[in-house]
């Protein structure tokens, strides 16, 4: 089994995060990925601007029922910050068998000697960072990979990622401008009924 595991705060997941999702799963041929959405993200801190119950609700919207995705509500339910070494070594223990990809958008590789156990992280997934198709040549990531690194822990992965961003997302909520377009209707309807985003 190839297992990607989709780590974020989607706060709102929006039509970018769907896109990518689809093309990690063509490209990786996955069969399956699970969207993790995070309670606190240890180098974001609370900044969320929707509780997590909600963000879990819109990220179960999402998904929808494309049986490609899947998605775990793990770290929301976990007390404390969120930090991918656990929720990896849960994963572990659940699927001992598969080949576990970690997807992550290519500027983690900035941040990433300052997660925890980032040693123990490459262990347990193969870290697949994701950019724009138009920026095929790989050289700068692998040059820009941390000491000690092994290049093979890293796949880069060609999407079509949309020029969107939860943070435009929420400013469009603030301002009254509609957001259809941006995350599915389903999405759009839950934030308004909800009420969320308009403050902040």
């Amino acid at each position: 089994m190839r297992l990607g595991i989709f780590g974020g705060s989607f706060d709102p997941p929006h039509l970018g995060h769907l896109l990518v999702a689809s093309d990690a799963v063509d490209t990786l041929g996955l069969d399956r990925l699970v969207f993790v959405p995070a309670r606190v993200q240890p180098l974001k801190g609370d900044v969320a601007g929707a509780a997590a119950p909600h963000r879990l609700a819109m990220v179960r919207l999402l998904a929808g029922d494309d049986p490609r995705f899947g998605v775990d509500p793990i770290e929301i339910e976990r007390d404390g910050l969120s930090f991918t070494v656990d929720t990896l070594q849960a994963f572990a223990e659940r699927f001992p068998t598969a080949e576990r990809f970690f997807l992550a958008g290519a500027d983690v590789l900035t941040t990433f000697p300052q997660w925890r156990e980032p040693g123990r992280i490459l262990q347990l997934a193969t870290l697949a960072l994701l950019r724009r198709a138009a920026e095929h040549d790989a050289r700068p990531l692998a040059e820009a990979l941390p000491v000690g690194m092994p290049p093979e822990a890293m796949r880069v992965l060609a999407t079509r990622r949309v020029d969107v961003s939860s943070t435009e997302v929420r400013a469009r909520v603030r301002a009254g401008k509609s957001i259809r377009g941006f995350v599915p209707d389903a999405i759009a309807n839950y934030v308004a009924t909800a009420g969320l985003y308009r403050t902040g």
